[in-house]
């Protein structure tokens, strides 16, 4: 039976082996010169559209401009060197730089890993492979894997496992006490000290018979803590009120493009706008002067607005309210005490940034949430499921070589053009893999926010938990077993061939864990095509060829309100869940590989090095976070690197029969057990809550019960935005202004409005006919570049 899987194995290996190397050079070598374009791209545009590459530079947060970069061709580099850790933290937040801190542990982990594998283990496969395989059976790619290793060399390969759990472990705690310097450094700044959210605790889940701030005081006072609330506040029902305040902010923004487009290049067209209401498809209704609708429209959803909002002390509680504390010090230390408790059936935390919020899930019903968790929970399994489909396609176009000898027209393509057939190979599998997966992390955080998420940082924990996830059992296990089952089939077709006997068939299948190890290792060239597109894609996430594209399109096709040119132009937001996850997912490929196929670990080793400084430069000059959430990200990507040491000893376990070597194999995954153990410890309290000297503590600034009640300081920053937000105020160009006059018959009013889309500025504003206040904004947009 030995003899019929040898016989197998030999015919696969003289079948397979002539591809990789052709479909992994094709790979690097299209990837690598693409790369080079977008650099070279990137540098002759970035000087003259800084409001594409450097946007932050306009629109930064206070006095935190980014550093100046020369217009010169490489004068962005200077600042990506000397802008230090501190003054980042202090510029982009800690989010960024726990991001940036996180692509630096994973460039001097690999660094490290790729010195171990490819320095110790790639000499030792290359002798076993020149003194035991047969020459055409091996090719310079199957020569530097574990693949025909076999006996006492592959005790260099647990050595090395070793070697490489113990740099993690060393890399990682390092790391970890870092940030927790940071996370404290944080807390202790002046932007946290100062903000009221630091100091208020939130609670969830409040009784019904507790529902009122008479009720909720009461919870606080029968804890027996020593620090007192100085303020309480229940939520409060707001019932339609989103959503008349959307449709008036929609209804300014459709108001503002018809003036600018009647408005247009300064002179007032012959014709007025007009607006048809009623009919369908364009046929019937009845016109109406567009000009007048939209002004009597926005009187009267503002009349609405502040009359519900006038009514709205007499709606309902909700089961969620706030509590403010003296000082942030006793916000934390009330906090600790409360972890894990739930007193009166509550749950208390410290409060998020109001930012952070999701306030449509903050007042849904238990029964609400397990409804929604249970339909959300299905429809993402169904997602996932229809997401594994492009797999078989993506394992079909890697394993061609394999069953081009059972399909003709595979097989004349390849005796006609084994170039064309290799670069296939090579580049299609890992593009419609990038292809189809762009679209997976938006649903995922649809649906994550569907099933009830109550903060944007929770959903970004949620996303990358549930996106990696995906990534791991798809790709890494169902990818697999997919070319299992190719070569499963295969070789049951050469042993019929073989004359082999069913019972001789169904007594090879003890193979099975060999089966899977060695197709990981035929795997390894498919992973060596990978890697070079996701390193283009960081280079072309540098380049943003298509933003400044699509920016150009729509400033001349689309409306170019002041408002538009504002939010088209603004930072875009960083969106941390999906790159934490690709990189992950990079992560534990390169682990998984790391003993198997040391090429791959140079592989991800080379784009986490480019990942460090493409995305130092993005949060410095272009991306922004949605809500600092002060790193909170950083336990969830930690805990699942360490898994994927786990997978890394896993397969290391499959690549041996029982024995001393398997047995040698267990230790590194308890050794990585009792880390985490020991990270959950020593770190999370330190990092969750803020621990506070006793001088600290009676250095605190404290407020007192009679400032946080002026105002009602809690209920403006921690009642639901409905409330309290300011409404849209109708936009236009500053050169615009003046021809209000000719628009509008009438006295028209000189006013000023305080705009929240510009910080709250008070800019010069016109009121006209009919009591609606128009803003003038002095902005100019010069294609893509406004500056």
């Amino acid at each position: 039976m030995s003899g019929i899987s040898d016989t197998a194995d030999q015919l696969f290996n003289q079948n397979s082996r002539t591809l990789a190397p052709a479909a992994v050079g094709s790979q690097v070598a299209l990837m690598s010169v693409i790369s080079v374009i977008a650099i070279l791209l990137f540098n002759f545009l970035r000087p003259t559209n800084k409001i594409i590459y450097e946007p932050k530079v306009k629109y930064h947060e206070g006095n935190k401009p980014p550093p100046r970069i020369s217009d010169s061709l490489f004068g962005w580099l200077p600042p990506l060197v000397h802008t230090k850790e501190p003054e980042l933290l202090d510029k982009i937040g800690l989010d960024a730089v726990a991001f940036l801190r996180f692509l630096r542990l994973l460039r001097s982990l690999f660094t490290g890993i790729t010195l171990l594998t490819c320095g110790i283990l790639i000499p030792i496969n290359v002798v076993y492979n020149i003194k035991n395989v047969n020459a055409k059976s091996r090719d310079i790619l199957s020569m530097l894997t574990i693949r025909d290793v076999k006996g006492g060399f592959l005790y260099a390969h647990v050595v090395v496992t070793y070697l490489i759990t113990f740099l993690i472990v060393f890399c990682v705690n390092m790391h970890w006490k870092a940030m927790v310097g940071l996370r404290h450094t944080w807390f202790r700044s002046p932007e946290y000290m100062q903000s009221f959210y630091a100091r208020t605790l939130q609670v969830i889940h409040v009784p019904k018979k507790h529902q009122s701030d008479d009720g909720l005081k009461g919870i606080f006072e029968g804890l027996g803590m020593p620090y007192p609330t100085t303020s309480v506040h229940i939520g409060r029902k707001v019932g339609k009120l989103p959503e008349l305040i959307e449709y008036h902010n929609q209804t300014v923004r459709e108001f503002e493009e018809v003036l600018v487009k009647y408005l247009k290049g300064g002179k007032i067209k012959a014709n007025r706008p007009t607006i048809r209401l009623g009919g369908t498809c364009g046929c019937g209704g009845t016109r109406k002067d567009a000009i007048e609708f939209y002004t009597a429209k926005l009187k009267r959803t503002e009349a609405a607005i502040e009359d519900y909002r006038s009514q709205i002390d007499t709606r309902k509680a909700e089961n969620y309210g706030f509590a403010s504390l003296a000082a942030v010090p006793y916000a934390h230390i009330v906090a600790k005490k409360l972890d894990g408790k739930h007193p009166k059936g509550t749950t208390v935390d410290l409060a998020p940034n109001p930012k952070d919020i999701i306030w449509d899930n903050m007042n849904k019903s238990d029964a609400e949430l397990a409804r929604k968790k249970l339909v959300g929970f299905w429809w993402l399994v169904l997602v996932c499921f229809f997401n594994t489909v492009p797999l078989f396609i993506i394992s079909i176009l890697s394993n061609l070589d394999s069953i081009r000898v059972y399909v003709p027209f595979l097989q004349t393509w390849f005796d006609d053009s084994q170039f064309s057939f290799a670069f296939v190979s090579g580049v299609l599998p890992p593009a419609i893999s990038g292809l189809f997966g762009f679209f997976l992390p938006i649903i995922m955080r649809w649906l994550t926010k569907y099933m009830g998420a109550l903060t944007h940082s929770k959903l970004d924990r949620a996303v990358v938990a549930r996106y990696y996830s995906f990534l791991i059992i798809s790709q890494l296990v169902i990818f697999t077993l997919i070319g299992v089952i190719f070569n499963s089939v295969k070789e049951i077709i050469q042993q019929i061939g073989s004359k082999a006997s069913f019972q001789e068939i169904i007594n090879n299948l003890h193979e099975l864990p060999k089966q899977i190890n060695r197709t990981y290792i035929n795997q390894a060239s498919y992973w060596l095509t990978f890697f070079p597109l996701r390193g283009f894609l960081v280079v072309f996430d540098l380049a943003q060829i298509i933003n400044l594209v699509w920016l150009s399109i729509k400033t001349h096709m689309f409306g170019r309100t002041p408002r538009d040119i504002r939010e088209w132009t603004q930072p875009p937001l960083f969106q941390y869940a999906i790159y934490y996850s690709n990189i992950l997912f990079m992560a534990a490929v390169g682990l998984v590989f790391a003993p198997l196929a040391p090429l791959v670990v140079l592989a991800a080793t080379i784009v986490f090095w480019m990942s460090s400084w493409v995305y130092k430069y993005q949060l410095m000059f272009v991306f922004v976070s949605k809500v600092e959430s002060g790193g909170r990200l950083w336990n969830v990507v930690v805990n699942r690197l360490l898994f994927c040491v786990l997978l890394m000893q896993a397969l290391m376990i499959l690549s041996k029969p029982l024995s001393i070597q398997w047995l040698s194999s267990v230790p590194p995954i308890l050794i990585i057990i009792a880390f985490k153990i020991y990270i959950n410890r020593t770190y999370l309290p330190a990092f969750y809550f803020f621990n506070p000297s006793d001088e600290e503590i009676r250095q605190a600034k404290v407020h007192s019960e009679r400032s946080d009640a002026k105002g009602n300081r809690l209920e403006k920053r921690f009642g639901h935005p409905a409330l309290h937000t300011e409404l849209f105020t109708p936009m236009l160009h500053a050169k615009m202004m003046p021809l209000l006059g000719q628009v509008y018959q009438g006295k028209i009013n000189q006013d000023h409005a305080k705009l929240d889309e510009y910080g709250g500025q008070r800019m010069d504003a016109q009121i006209v006919p009919g009591g609606i206040k128009i803003a003038a904004i002095d902005q100019v947009c010069h294609r893509a570049s406004l500056y």
